[in-house]
């Protein structure tokens, strides 16, 4: 029994992040929407047990969740992942979000455990421009975890790279590496100055579609979202650009989980965060639904257009 919320968006993918710690400081993060929350490199106790994150996987599967993504911070620095992975159910397709740090090391037994896919944070091929953007002196490790990760079968391996003032001359340089290298992918995301608070970062996603066909040996639109694929050489690029994009939102098929157990609705926003209690079968199925319930396309609902051509929030929804 697939849920579907008022604007006849069914979810069938869930997104969780299994803890906010991480060995990066990336200048962009916002940290699935809910902005800084690290703390102590530690686990806390505020982290969802392996227990729980299953648990709530076997009550979605009832609700036909076929897919789920794991991330954090850093989901890997989770000592229970591969643990997770193997214990979720075997109708779900899953898949890891990750900076690659510790890839090399546990690419096949996650692989043994039961991923089907990984995406790895790749901002810049250059290790100097890596660190400015990371805060963190792991390009080598980061390489050797994507050539494992593709040795171990996870293909296609997902570089995703933020598009942003600090990378956007580093782009040109990613495609050409995509396109020579098997196995990889290259998602593109746009930028959100929205959850970020540095609008002078952004650029105009525009410009890099245009260059890409300019540059692609094929063109493809997939249905979801109209969203355009380019192939060039080896490799296939995408880009994610959701900003002020209600087809986006139209087509967004997904639930969030915090670290913590709270349900979100949607990535944009933190006034609809749900506790899912106990975390017992019956809590989890009853703030699903609530989650579900109340989801509401960001852009094109709870934003709308005013009369200048900008964004304003929809007075139906302050409160909501």
């Amino acid at each position: 029994m697939v849920l579907v919320d008022d604007f006849d968006r069914e979810v069938t993918g869930v997104r969780i992040s299994l803890t906010d710690r991480c060995n990066f400081d990336c200048v962009y993060c916002h940290n699935e929407g809910l902005g800084d929350t690290r703390g102590p490199m530690d686990a806390s106790d505020e982290e969802m047990s392996a227990d729980d994150v299953v648990r709530f996987l076997e009550v979605v599967e009832e609700y036909g969740v076929e897919k789920v993504k794991f991330t954090g911070g850093e989901p890997m620095l989770r000592a229970d992942l591969e643990e997770i992975i193997r214990r979720t159910p075997d109708s779900m397709e899953t898949s890891l979000t990750t900076n690659g740090t510790f890839l090399g090391d546990r690419a096949e037994d996650l692989v043994a455990a039961g991923l089907d896919r990984v995406n790895v944070s790749q901002d810049a091929l250059d290790p100097e421009a890596f660190a400015q953007i990371t805060k963190s002196g792991a390009y080598d490790k980061v390489m050797e975890g994507v050539k494992a990760a593709v040795d171990a079968g996870l293909t296609p391996v997902k570089l995703n790279m933020v598009v942003f003032t600090k990378t956007a001359g580093h782009v040109e340089e990613m495609v050409e590496y995509v396109a020579e290298n098997e196995g990889l992918q290259l998602q593109l995301i746009q930028y959100m100055p929205e959850l970020t608070g540095r609008p002078e970062w952004n650029i105009d996603i525009e410009r890099v579609h245009r260059w890409l066909a300019d540059l692609a040996d094929e063109v493809e639109v997939r249905d979801m979202h109209h969203r355009r694929r380019y192939y060039v050489g080896k490799g296939m690029v995408e880009i994610v650009d959701p900003v002020e994009n209600p087809e986006f939102c139209a087509n967004c098929h997904r639930v969030r989980v915090t670290h913590e157990g709270y349900l979100k609705g949607c990535l944009n926003r933190n006034d609809d965060l749900r506790p899912m209690g106990e975390m017992t079968r019956e809590d989890i199925r009853e703030t699903f639904e609530a989650v579900v319930a109340n989801r509401v396309p960001y852009y094109g609902e709870y934003l709308v257009r005013d009369g200048d051509d900008g964004w304003t929030i929809n007075e139906e929804y302050i409160g909501a």
